[in-house]
């Protein structure tokens, strides 16, 4: 598949088969994410591979509704804001910035190999760190299930290059 084939193909997936991920396609996808660029190349993040099915009653308390955790797999990233480059001028940290790369190269993978994904953001945070049993250093960033979808894609229009882009 071509890569904008694939950029084009992701969608946001809120339905998943009771079905497991293969081995191989999840280290292809755990792969794709720690090949993620970062500023200077500091890495200042984790990956958490969750099994839904071990870790359901805490979940429930992370998100409120129940579809990401139809998905047998929540893939989570969490940051350490104090390991991140900050640019000097505004001292702008960028370990946000890092976390979201790598979770996109991960969902990008996913698409490629035939899974779904979904960004969460809404989750609660005080839930995140107990999940993840992260210490103060880190913080919970995004959570996505990953598996085969069962839902279709919904209608999203994009506004056009020439709404979105300027040339200057």
């Amino acid at each position: 598949m071509e890569f904008l084939d694939t950029i084009k193909e992701r969608y946001s997936v809120r339905g998943f088969e009771d079905r497991e991920v293969e081995k191989e396609k999840l280290d292809k996808i755990l792969e794709a994410g720690i090949s993620a660029p970062t500023g200077v190349n500091f890495q200042p993040f984790k990956v958490f591979v969750i099994d839904t099915k071990k870790n359901k009653e805490k979940l429930k308390e992370l998100y409120p509704q129940s579809w990401p955790f139809e998905a047998p797999i929540l893939i989570a990233i969490a940051v350490k804001p104090e390991d991140a480059w900050v640019r000097k001028v505004d001292n702008k940290n960028i370990a946000d910035i890092d976390g979201t790369i790598v979770m996109d190269h991960m969902i990008l993978e996913a698409t490629s190999l035939g899974l779904g994904t979904c960004y969460i953001g809404a989750f609660n945070p005080q839930v995140a760190k107990e999940l993840l049993n992260l210490s103060e250093d880190y913080e919970p960033l995004l959570f996505s299930p990953l598996g085969y979808p069962n839902a279709e894609p919904r209608d999203t229009p994009r506004k056009s290059v020439d709404e979105l882009v300027k040339y200057i």
